[in-house]
């Protein structure tokens, strides 16, 4: 009785762990700050907001609960951040790159409509890593001790006036390509104002766009 209850036991445990499953993932993010205002002033900053690209990488663990249905949390270091342009007089173009590194937490719910391809939505999280700021200029020659203490400036100013977390949302889907090896897009869009004092109702909040390839160890 013993050896089939141990028996018993190693198959409902060892049935468990098959429905757990972890993984890598790693890809592209382009990443947007939005304002409610056309143009920012915010640090000392004025122009129109773009686009930036960047990068992320990750590790996941999913629990499938049946056939169709699965829970997934992941733990992501992510580039994000987003561009400023200002333009001068004399065709003159300041480009600030500002780079904000966070450590992004999602957590998703999953549905499968074939056994490939998974679709999934949820909450996440995000903690401030780290902040850095890059300035170009085109059209006239700049000088890189200055460039260097405007770049400087922004970074404190992001550091002391935004706020260290932020949450959102996001949808996406996956698509298995080869046993364990896997394709991901979502878009995730921040809830959250990030920053700390804002004045006359301004707000800025962040989206961003992910693509990559994981792979889940079987």
């Amino acid at each position: 009785m013993k050896k089939i209850l141990l028996a018993s036991a190693l198959a409902f445990f060892a049935g468990m762990n098959a429905q757990t499953t972890f993984g890598v993932k790693a890809g592209y993010a382009l990443s947007k700050l939005n304002s409610n205002e056309n143009d920012i002033e915010f640090g000392g900053i004025e122009g129109s907001l773009k686009s930036k690209s960047g990068f992320y990488v990750g590790a996941l663990v999913e629990h499938k609960v049946n056939d169709k249905f699965a829970l997934q949390g992941e733990v992501e270091y992510a580039n994000l951040g987003g561009k400023a342009e200002v333009s001068l007089p004399g065709n003159i173009k300041v480009t600030e790159k500002l780079n904000f590194n966070r450590i992004v937490i999602p957590v998703s719910a999953r549905y499968y409509a074939t056994p490939e391809l998974g679709v999934y939505a949820g909450p996440y999280v995000s903690f401030k890593a780290s902040t850095t700021a890059k300035i170009e200029v085109s059209g006239a020659t700049s000088n890189p001790q200055s460039i260097n203490e405007g770049e400087q400036y922004l970074e404190d100013a992001f550091n002391d006036n935004l706020k260290s977390t932020d949450f959102g949302l996001f949808l996406g889907a996956d698509y298995n390509i080869y046993k364990g090896l896997f394709v991901d897009a979502r878009y995730s869009f921040g809830l959250t104002n990030m920053i700390k004092d804002p004045v006359n109702d301004e707000k800025l909040k962040m989206n961003f766009f992910q693509i990559g390839l994981g792979y889940k160890f079987k």
